[in-house]
């Protein structure tokens, strides 16, 4: 366990800082996440989901490079006023329907 803690702090001292997101996820938290979500993993599966979890938090860092834009402040509504028309009678809704009780549809038990 203490390779992996040693390893970790050595590609976290690379100057150029392409290794900081790959040594942000170590061994220990991958075995962690997996305790949470009640996966096994062997050791080499811990090994490879460390990498992808460090090229996950890569894509992340780059949506900081993305330039916020400005918006304009003033929102309209879109919508199409409410309009009241004619709607079905109780019998034409209910034609179509398998079952119904007492003017009403009759849908499956739900235990």
């Amino acid at each position: 366990m203490s390779d992996t803690s040693e390893s970790t702090d050595d590609a976290g001292a690379a100057s150029d800082g392409a290794d900081d997101a790959a040594a942000a996820v170590d061994a220990e938290e991958v075995r962690h996440v997996a305790d949470l979500a009640r996966v096994r993993l062997a050791d080499d599966e811990v090994d490879e989901f460390a990498a992808q979890f460090g090229d996950i938090l890569e894509y992340f860092e780059a949506l900081d490079e993305v330039p916020e834009t400005e918006r304009e402040e003033e929102l309209v509504n879109v919508m199409r006023p409410d309009e009241v028309r004619e709607g079905l009678s109780q019998e034409a809704a209910l034609a179509n329907a398998e079952e119904t009780e007492d003017g009403f549809f009759v849908g499956p038990k739900v235990s």
